[in-house]
């Protein structure tokens, strides 16, 4: 309230370890906010909460005006580069949001340089459109440890300019596509994008 933010994005490391996955603290979190920065656009980027409808759903009840679920990578190298997650499950997420909470704006983001092709990429993108994604990040996968996947190579800033223009002539509403380009990445104004082309 104090740094009187314009928008805010709301995340968290995986809570496993919790019946509901850190459902509920995310939505009194986003009802905290709410209360404190009333002017304030609200982004939330989950976890895949196992796939669990209902706890997509209190979180999606909060009201944040932006829903976040990353896929991170292609379908083939899902299990190496998210071993807990499934690359289905999480599209699935997207799809119940957008399905039940048609008013939210549904975003996702894409790794890229861990050694996927042009056609599994676009094959991506197409999943994440089909599922009712509206906003696409599209970045550079950077090694975080020596016991992370190493970086398989950098992606030329070109093709990210090509991956863009794919993502529009798709259909997104929005896409931020560019080597250091990341999931929260400039999100005011992605979301300042895809609010001015629709009004």
């Amino acid at each position: 309230a104090d740094l009187c933010l314009k928008h805010l994005v709301i995340t968290s490391v995986d809570r496993d370890d919790l019946d509901d996955l850190g459902a509920t603290h995310f939505a009194q979190t986003i009802d905290a906010v709410s209360r404190f920065n009333p002017q304030s656009i609200i982004e939330v980027l989950t976890p895949d909460f196992q796939g669990r409808g209902e706890l997509i759903d209190l979180v999606c009840r909060a009201e944040p005006k932006i829903y976040n679920h990353n896929i991170e990578t292609v379908e083939r190298l899902t299990p190496q580069v998210r071993s807990a997650s499934k690359y289905a499950r999480s599209l699935s997420v997207i799809e119940w949001v957008k399905k039940n909470y048609s008013h939210q704006i549904t975003k996702s983001g894409i790794m890229l340089g861990l050694g996927e092709t042009e056609t599994e990429i676009i094959q991506a993108m197409q999943h994440l459109y089909n599922h009712g994604c509206d906003m696409l990040t599209l970045g550079q996968y950077l090694q975080p440890t020596p016991h992370h996947l190493p970086v398989y190579r950098y992606v030329d800033p070109l093709e990210f300019n090509e991956y863009r223009a794919i993502g529009k002539k798709i259909g997104f509403k929005a896409v931020f596509s560019g080597p250091f380009v990341r999931s929260s990445y400039l999100a005011d104004e992605l979301y300042e994008r895809i609010n001015h082309e629709t009004k």
